[in-house]
């Protein structure tokens, strides 16, 4: 029996967030550590220059002095903690990223699809997906139990989908802080994106001052908050501004759109969509990715036709995946495959096509099974019209 070969290229092309996730997390730890690192440093600097300027010139008592290095010496320690947590982060991401690569480096081992060392790989990789699937709908919960279950953790990303999950709920909740807060602690990644986050949430906080009325506090605020962007939001700021004159509940479409609930849905696809792309991950779930790519190998024009549909095709299923191929291109066959509506089997030179006197093609084994149950008669499943068995013709396949 011919062995059906792997393509690894094609598979390996769907994982590079699977690697590019834990380096993406480990550049950052390290970044935090060299911030920590010439922060401290700095002012440790300055703190022993003063220190020893003032003894030099004799004004400072000793117990002065004695406070000023028990300062110090506290900011070493604090230093010193905040560097062991940056370096577990940093070695947990490392040893993550070795075991994902060796997973994947098992599959270059393996040439046959219908191997039982694929079949194992397949099985880590879709259980991956899965686990990945759930914790952007946001069941932490099952994944992690998936993920336990399965002896997956390291590979697959708990922690940063549990942190995300966290600012959504908080957005969800009506509340910016949780979101500013990430803002803050991913600050400079997202200025090189031009992500315009976080004006949106302080517009946001804006807004929400003014639909309660609290229009002092929203004028101090669009001063502290808002003006600092005024290069770059200016028509937004102006127009936030002639908010105050309206009411949640004004005819006016422009200022009508601004007190909208739905922007709280805005700004959570906005994070999400930021927070992926600052971790290398995907827009869409990799279970979307890879269902796609499969349907696109399925789909042609019949898919969508009532009278053509297949009950073995899943994109012919109108309701379930017909829905995620709807934008999918067509597949493009070479050569022509036609499976049997009676059978569902593939028509071949062993099953050759026969067609009815009203045009209809079906195999030679599904006419020959109708045929048998009514004596010699054929009776046609889309037309309803009936034929005898003499009176079929072979078609040719070109």
């Amino acid at each position: 029996m011919e062995k059906k070969t792997l393509n690894q290229e094609g598979l390996l092309s769907l994982e590079q967030p699977l690697i590019r996730v834990p380096l993406e997390q480990f550049r950052r730890a390290f970044k935090t550590s060299q911030k920590y690192i010439e922060k401290d440093l700095a002012a440790l600097n300055t703190a022993s220059v003063e220190l020893a300027n003032r003894a030099g010139m004799g004004t400072t008592l000793a117990d002065d002095a004695c406070k000023s290095l028990d300062a110090m010496a506290e900011r070493l320690g604090k230093l010193k903690r905040k560097l062991e947590e940056s370096k577990s982060e940093e070695l947990l991401y490392t040893q993550r990223s070795k075991l994902r690569l060796d997973h994947l480096m098992e599959l270059s081992s393996m040439t046959a699809a219908d191997s039982e060392e694929y079949a194992r790989w397949s099985k880590t990789r879709l259980d991956r997906i899965l686990v990945e699937f759930m914790l952007r709908q946001g069941y932490s919960r099952t994944a992690e139990t998936m993920a336990k279950e399965s002896n997956i953790k390291d590979l697959v990303d708990i922690e940063l989908f549990v942190q995300s999950r966290r600012v959504v709920e908080a957005l969800m909740n009506k509340s910016c802080t949780e979101c500013l807060q990430w803002c803050a602690e991913n600050k400079s990644s997202l200025r090189k994106m031009k992500s315009t986050l976080e004006f949106n949430l302080r517009l946001q906080e804006y807004i929400e001052l003014v639909r309660i009325r609290k229009l002092a506090d929203a004028i101090l605020y669009a001063r502290k908050h808002l003006t600092p962007w005024a290069e770059t939001h200016l028509k937004e700021i102006q127009q936030a501004m002639g908010l105050m004159a309206f009411t949640p509940d004004t005819t006016c479409e422009n200022y009508r759109a601004m007190f909208d609930m739905d922007r709280w849905h805005q700004l959570i696809d906005q994070f999400q969509t930021d927070n992926y792309a600052l971790n290398s991950l995907t827009s869409q779930p990799l279970l979307y990715m890879t269902l796609q790519a499969g349907m696109a190998a399925l789909k042609n024009h019949a898919c969508y036709q009532e009278a053509n549909r297949n009950m073995n095709c899943p994109v012919c299923a109108s309701d379930t995946f017909g829905v995620l191929a709807e934008r999918l291109p067509s597949s493009h066959h070479s050569n022509s495959c036609i499976v049997c509506r009676i059978t569902g089997n593939i028509v071949n030179e062993d099953n050759p096509p026969m067609v009815l006197p009203n045009g209809y093609v079906y195999s030679l084994k599904g006419l020959t099974e109708l045929a048998a149950k009514n004596n010699g008669n054929i009776k046609c499943p889309r037309t309803g019209s009936t034929y005898h068995i003499s009176q079929l013709r072979r078609a040719y396949i070109a």
